[in-house]
């Protein structure tokens, strides 16, 4: 049974809704940072294996799979965000929730500290803050998103994250302008 309410239809469809959109503007260096590690790392590995003088070709083979393991782990997610929407892609998934009806932000402190959001529809995804602080066009997208999802009572979990990242991307803000303009 289809409502004309079902908001499911949008969601799934495979083109993102119009409008502009933001992309992480720092993508292509973190990948190419990766993809030069994992190089890197394989070279290493070759020139001890050959100074030792055990290299052989199935040793090699192997040292090739440990950098391309290395470059997988190390490859980031890009990440984009739109008009009520926040998609993350990897090499072999794309992520997508709605952000005007985000549901829970959760931070995720570690080594790497994360951020997690699930929408009303339980899409979830995680990001970097980073990525946020760096690219203010992608938190503008989330926080516009996320201030209609609070608004409208979807967002139950995390506005206090949310308020925290939004005091730290005005902060980061703040000090790049005054950086450009001489201010320091």
């Amino acid at each position: 049974m289809k409502h004309s309410d079902d908001i499911r239809s949008r969601v799934t469809s495979p083109t993102p809704p119009a409008g502009s959109i933001a992309y992480d503007r720092g993508w292509a260096g973190e990948a190419r940072t990766a993809v030069r590690c994992a190089a890197a790392l394989f070279v290493l590995l070759l020139c001890i294996d050959a100074a030792a003088g055990s290299l052989t070709w199935w040793r090699g083979l192997l040292w090739g799979a440990l950098a391309a393991l290395l470059g997988l782990v190390l490859y980031p997610a890009r990440i984009t965000a739109g008009d009520g929407w926040l998609a993350g892609r990897r090499l072999l998934r794309t992520r997508r929730i709605r952000t005007d009806l985000l549901a829970v932000v959760y931070p995720l402190d570690g080594v790497a500290p994360r951020l997690l959001l699930r929408d009303a529809l339980g899409n979830r995804m995680e990001i970097d803050p980073e990525v946020l602080i760096r690219n203010p066009a992608l938190w503008y997208r989330l926080d516009e998103g996320a201030r209609r999802a609070e608004a409208s009572g979807t967002l139950r979990c995390g506005t206090t994250a949310l308020h925290r990242l939004a005091r730290r991307v005005d902060r980061e803000t703040a000090l790049a302008v005054f950086k450009a303009s001489g201010l320091e």
